[in-house]
């Protein structure tokens, strides 16, 4: 569900890029329009089979989608890291209205983000490019998808697939490389990724629904992965393992046009479950929030959260980006006995991107006790 900060994202590339179209207003389509009318686009329903690799790849009937990555990480010193990696698509028109393929013509458009956090220190940067869907993917191009074998790449930052073996997910081994710099000093990685559990389908066998309207997404994720590799920030290199969650997802219409932003959550809890959370603010029964989540066993069964199995409270803010944002929270799930208290340890997570948002990392803590549960990330966006 996240990361639908690519909606607003991309909306902002269609004026960058001089592509024609009126944009909704988000005072009648839901937060950055994600709520306007996706007719003329193929619409997320239930029911919907996925198929792999296919569906590795990217949906170009679709209007937006996304191959977003988190990553929670340690150094030899026991200092901790956090990286993001994210590649969105936006259709900037229906399938319908596309135009031939030629040297000018563009009808998809895609987004990079890459953030690299420790302690006090984020750095961010973002890159922009774009192409047509009736051209075949190639690694020629400068940002693109291909299932055969998977890569996601814009420019060179790139996630691929380390899989030889074609009876072997492409998702279960991966390779990501990013690079930028801040202020002349280079930062990115340099990362393995090895999958140590299977792909996981939330909501509805893969159809996660956003409001009490029925708006939703075809979403599944690898929450799995074991990480190695290297992490450069203010030119300085260094050794680090951890976990990362990669997260796929894809709609037209996601939202509803009462829903301001919400609050996503990702967690490697300490029992070796998974949690994926997220607060719509909006779009719920008589005007209430839109609460949904998936509880993840530590083989990789999803079981999908009912509306009064998920308690979300903001128990302190901070003042970021002249906005209070909430970075304390507390989790509660009466099916598993969980009563979690979430805390962001750094709130200088802000993405100062085209459109802006928060994303870092958090610590779970058991509320009674205040025993250590876990790890993960957090995202905020329409504060």
């Amino acid at each position: 569900m996240r990361h639908m900060v690519v909606g607003i994202g991309l909306l902002a590339m269609l004026a960058l890029t001089g592509c024609e179209g009126e944009q909704p207003s988000e005072n009648t389509a839901g937060f950055a329009g994600l709520g306007a009318d996706a007719e003329g686009f193929a619409r997320a329903r239930p029911g919907t089979p996925l198929r792999f690799p296919e569906d590795h790849g990217a949906h170009s009937d679709f209007r937006i989608e996304w191959w977003y990555l988190t990553a929670n990480l340690e150094d030899a010193t026991g200092e901790s890291l956090g990286v993001q990696w994210t590649l969105f698509r936006q259709a900037a028109m229906s399938p319908d209205e596309r135009p031939e393929p030629g040297p000018w013509v563009a009808d998809q458009l895609w987004m990079g983000h890459m953030a690299v956090s420790s302690g006090q220190t984020h750095h961010v940067a973002e890159r922009f490019a774009r192409g047509h869907s009736g051209t075949t993917a190639s690694s020629r191009a400068q940002s693109g998808v291909t299932t055969d074998p998977f890569q996601a790449w814009l420019d060179d930052w790139r996630l691929e697939s380390r899989v030889t073996d074609t009876d072997r997910d492409a998702l279960s081994r991966l390779k990501l490389v990013a690079r930028d710099e801040h202020d002349g000093a280079p930062f990115g990685y340099r990362l393995n990724l090895t999958a140590e559990g299977p792909l996981v389908f939330h909501g509805e066998n893969g159809f996660s629904q956003k409001s009490a309207d029925g708006q939703g997404s075809i979403y599944y994720s690898q929450p799995f992965y074991r990480v190695e590799g290297e992490v450069t920030l203010d030119g300085e290199t260094r050794q680090v393992k951890g976990r990362a969650w990669l997260d796929r997802e894809w709609s037209s219409q996601l939202l509803g046009p009462e829903q301001a932003g919400w609050d996503w959550f990702s967690l490697h809890l300490a029992s070796g479950h998974k949690l994926m959370a997220f607060r719509l603010r909006g779009g719920g029964e008589e005007g209430s929030d839109y609460l949904s989540g998936t509880w993840i066993s530590p083989d990789g069964q999803a079981t999908a959260l009912a509306p009064d199995d998920l308690i979300l409270t903001p128990l302190a803010t901070s003042r970021i980006a002249e906005r209070d944002m909430p970075t304390r929270w507390r989790l509660e799930m009466p099916s598993q006995a969980l009563d979690l208290e979430i805390e962001a340890p750094h709130d200088e997570r802000w993405m100062e991107t085209s459109v802006a948002y928060w994303e870092g990392e958090v610590e779970v803590h058991d509320r009674q006790s205040g025993e250590p549960r876990g790890i993960g990330y957090l995202e905020m966006t329409g504060y």
